[in-house]
């Protein structure tokens, strides 16, 4: 296939920007079907938002690293033992919430 140079507007600002042939036919060994939608350095500033170095399927998505805030975690206490401790989501009324050791009693390891 022949590809020309074109000029795409960047999404996030507005920019434009040239896809050269030498992208398009990167993009098409990659199996990508879409235009890029940002310039480069826009490009690069949602990567480094997102955590990742890389490429956008580097696997970090969504992963703790890469400077993302620390996980909320919101004080209950124990249903069994009446400790108190810290889970990683907001408890229900209604539903028991457990303390690590008191968990890990309850709800043992299933073993393969």
């Amino acid at each position: 296939m022949s590809y020309q140079d074109k000029s795409i507007q960047c999404s996030d600002c507005g920019t434009a920007f040239t896809f050269s042939t030498k992208d398009q036919e990167f993009f098409a060994s990659k199996g990508f079907a879409n235009e890029p939608k940002r310039c480069p350095i826009c490009r690069a500033a949602k990567k480094q938002s997102m955590g990742d170095n890389s490429n956008y399927g580097g696997g970090s998505y969504g992963s703790r690293s890469g400077g993302s805030a620390p996980r909320q975690m919101f004080p209950v206490k124990c249903a069994t033992c009446g400790k108190d401790t810290e889970v990683p989501f907001e408890p229900r009324s209604g539903r028991p919430v457990y303390c690590s050791d008191c968990y890990r009693k309850t709800n043992p390891a299933k073993r393969y």
